[in-house]
């Protein structure tokens, strides 16, 4: 790398002052107990909360790569983020409130009170397994943007994004991401409006662009096809309902109603921004029909000003920020309280320790991957479809109790993971998406265990979640 030009400088610049003062900030709100660290000690506001859930799941991950979906199927690539409103409305509307009421922070100890320990062991694996996929994911699309404003390789940016993360999530914890999120929010969708006005300031507005693309990158399918499209809102329901950090999110509201109020609020800050991304994409295959599509929306930050492109910089490496310390923090949890604490049963102080070392660990670890990385929006839907899986197994354990027994669930859990993977490796055999495969496996086996004798029954001492 090169000595930095006047620009790259002052975007850089900015970046680490950003960095450095809400690392600061993120450390002076940090944690002092685990009850803070996991799930903020229950005092943090619903709007928090909503800002938070909403930038966790739309991060520099989905803003990247819905743009570059839409770059080259059109406008449809919007709906990778519409699935998240409508996930996160179902989820206000029917299951948030019973999520809180379990009075569990992780994914797997909710489906340890209908389905037994085996249930949570295979659960927690699984939904690591997935988390530590998404990270891999926002590694790249943060390290993307990165490398475009200041020009250094995907090697050093994603180093550099992992290296500066680390402080949100081995000391500052949920109470503390929670707070810095909302400023890292505010940037974020700062950032997303002045890439719009650029975009259309370049391109000339909409209309030149649908003068000159295929008119299928206009209509409500697009070239993504109802099939694809299908699957993402599926996959991105089952996901909102299952993953870690937005059940450890619905747990650290004051009640259950600010439990719903939360998610009902993250539903409406996600409406606009699959509108914004999907625009961004088409004017940049409109501009720059050659380029690399990864950089459908990094490559206006080249044609800005010092001043914007700081800004929208900024926001991107914000967006990761938020991302990466959310599904660390998330991992890291199922990691203690699934395997850590019931085997060393430590101290509080000692528990607080320790979970600093493995958030550490959690974080770095996706790092092995990210030069193998596909293209970033089927990894992110790839990661949904396994923990849609184990949405299907929770939410039957709830609706329809009396449907499958712990062996089964153990079962189904194994078979969908071992599948779901195998067909996402195989390239979706057959057309058929990988989430289709997720969502029917899990289904299938616990419904067979109507039909197998001597496999139905709970485990002696759980208890079901209660309707």
């Amino acid at each position: 790398m090169g000595a930095l030009t006047s620009r790259e400088l002052i975007i850089a610049g900015s970046v680490i002052v950003y960095i450095l003062l809400t690392s600061v900030l993120a450390y002076a709100l940090r944690s002092r107990t685990s009850a803070q660290f996991m799930v903020g000690s229950k005092a943090l506001p619903a709007v928090v909360i909503g800002i938070l859930l909403m930038s966790e799941f739309i991060g520099a991950k989905s803003t990247v790569g819905t743009a570059q979906e839409a770059f080259e199927k059109g406008m449809a690539a919007g709906w990778s983020v519409h699935a998240a409103a409508i996930g996160f409305l179902l989820l206000g509307l029917l299951f948030a409130r019973k999520v809180y009421r379990t009075e569990q922070h992780t994914i797997s100890g909710i489906v340890e009170q209908r389905y037994g320990n085996g249930a949570r062991i295979v659960v927690s694996i699984i939904m690591i397994y997935a988390l530590l996929l998404v990270n891999v994911g926002n590694y790249v699309s943060g390290a993307a943007a990165l490398s475009s404003a200041i020009h250094t390789n995907l090697t050093v940016s994603t180093f550099i994004i992992a290296a500066f993360s680390a402080v949100y999530y081995v000391f500052g914890g949920l109470k503390s991401i929670a707070y810095v999120t909302i400023l890292h929010s505010l940037v974020k969708l700062a950032g997303i409006a002045i890439l719009v006005a650029v975009a259309a300031a370049l391109s000339g507005g909409l209309e030149p662009i649908r003068n000159t693309l295929p008119p299928e990158y206009f209509t409500v399918e697009g070239m993504v096809g109802p099939n694809k499209i299908f699957a993402w809102i599926v996959g991105t329901v089952g996901a909102i309902f299952s993953t870690q950090y937005i059940i450890q999110a619905i747990a650290s509201n004051r009640n259950e109603l600010a439990a719903r109020g939360s998610v009902l609020f993250a539903a409406l800050l996600c409406l606009p921004l699959g509108f914004a991304l999907g625009f961004i994409g088409v004017a940049a295959r409109y501009l720059y029909p050659t380029q690399d599509s990864l950089y459908a929306l990094p490559v206006f930050i080249e044609k800005m000003s010092p001043a914007l492109a700081s800004v929208v910089t900024v926001s991107l490496v914000a967006s990761v920020l938020v991302s990466v310390s959310t599904v660390a923090l998330a991992t890291t949890a199922l990691v203690m309280k699934d395997f850590y604490v019931p085997w060393r049963k430590p101290s509080p102080e000692g528990e607080l320790r320790a979970t600093r070392l493995v958030a550490l660990a959690v974080g770095m670890l996706p790092l092995l991957c990210v030069f193998f990385t596909p293209h970033i929006l089927e990894l992110s839907f790839f990661t949904r479809a396994l923990r849609l899986s184990i949405a299907i197994v929770a939410c039957l354990g709830v609706y329809l109790p009396w449907l499958g027994s712990p062996r089964t669930a153990v079962a189904s859990l194994v078979a969908s993971g071992v599948a779901t993977t195998a067909w996402y490796l195989l390239g979706n055999p057959y057309g058929i998406d990988n989430m289709y495969v997720a969502a029917v496996v899990p289904a299938l086996v616990l419904a067979a265990d109507r039909l197998i004798p001597g496999a139905r029954g709970n485990a002696p001492g759980t208890q079901k979640v209660e309707p």
